[in-house]
């Protein structure tokens, strides 16, 4: 059944993992962050808004139990998993069927420590290297904060605020520090398995949770996000659109799709068919195909980016540069 509207959905969300009873906090509240240092703000406070569920409501995962990839039996093919490549280690493969309930999976890669995030509202996955500045391992958790309708995270040790998307440290001790992103793309569980076929997945989390399924039924085709009132990208981008994002350039997803391959800025991007979206169908099998984005430089290596809804470009890299190829002077889409 679908729901009314994307606002809809997301409350779904909130109150399945909001505990019976539970209050709402104030962002604010020493008592909610004892640790956090609340001198040290790099953004508008106003710009924070609750998310439904409270700090830890939605459980990060620490360490998930791993399997080899010819022992998972319970992905569709057309299922989405992160792919983290670390050098010298088997690929691993976190499916975003739990990252959709989870958001945060802290783990440990030989002797690389990595946070493999995912905020819904935004559709962005991106794997950060989870050490700070003076390397030092962290721990994250979801502190059921948005900014723009992206997640707010936290660090146990501080619980200094980090903003998903960008990975940077926005309020706490930490602020001004900015998490390294690693090389990592969300592609099919066919692909992964096809392409690692010695890798490692992700074990279902030993949580009660609608694992496959999604409660943001038709949110990508909506005409509005969620809980969203920043600025909108330009005139004739759909906010709800796709957009590849490597650093603070952008292409729409549409764009790439009609092109297959696009060499700009140093950049090689390719689309290949085959996977399916987490905000279309109740069950994610059902959904339709949004396809596998690679972006890699001149000499073939896989670099850094996100596949994100078009609004949250236009919210955090507000002076980033729209690749709009072979479009009008005036900078508008085809």
């Amino acid at each position: 059944m679908k729901f009314a509207g994307p606002l809809r959905a997301a409350l779904c969300v909130a109150l399945a993992l909001m505990p019976v009873h539970a209050p709402a906090q104030n962002p604010f509240h020493g008592k909610a962050w004892p640790k956090t240092d609340f001198t040290a703000f790099l953004v508008d406070p106003l710009e924070f808004e609750p998310g439904g569920p409270n700090k830890d409501g939605i459980p990060a995962i620490d360490f998930p139990r791993m399997h080899p990839a010819a022992e998972e039996h319970s992905l569709d093919p057309r299922e989405p998993v992160i792919s983290v490549k670390i050098e010298g280690q088997l690929t691993r493969g976190y499916p975003l069927r739990y990252l959709l309930w989870h958001e945060v999976v802290n783990d440990t890669v030989g002797h690389t420590d990595i946070a493999v995030t995912y905020s819904v509202l935004v559709d962005s996955a991106v794997v950060y290297d989870r050490r700070d500045a003076e390397g030092n391992a962290m721990v994250f958790g979801v502190s059921g904060l948005l900014r723009f309708s992206n997640s707010v995270l936290f660090d146990r040790g501080t619980e200094s605020w980090w903003q998903q998307t960008t990975g940077r440290a926005i309020v706490g001790s930490h602020a001004g520090e900015r998490l390294t992103p690693l090389p990592a793309r969300v592609e099919s569980w066919d692909v992964f398995r096809l392409h690692h076929p010695d890798g490692l997945v992700m074990m279902r989390p030993e949580w009660e949770r609608a694992y496959g399924t999604t409660p943001f039924v038709g949110y990508d085709s909506a005409g509005v996000p969620a809980r969203y009132a920043g600025p909108l990208p330009p005139k004739g981008i759909a906010p709800l659109e796709r957009v590849l994002r490597v650093g603070s350039h952008a292409w729409r997803l549409s764009r790439l799709m009609s092109e297959g391959r696009i060499t700009e800025a140093g950049l090689v991007l390719t689309w290949t068919p085959g996977m399916a979206s987490t905000h279309d169908a109740a069950d994610i099998a059902r959904a339709r195909d949004i396809g596998m984005v690679r972006v890699r430089d001149a000499v073939g290596r896989d670099l850094p980016h996100d596949v994100i809804f078009a609004f949250c470009f236009a919210a955090f890299w507000p002076d980033g540069r729209w690749m709009l190829g072979g479009c009008g002077a005036a900078g508008l889409p085809c």
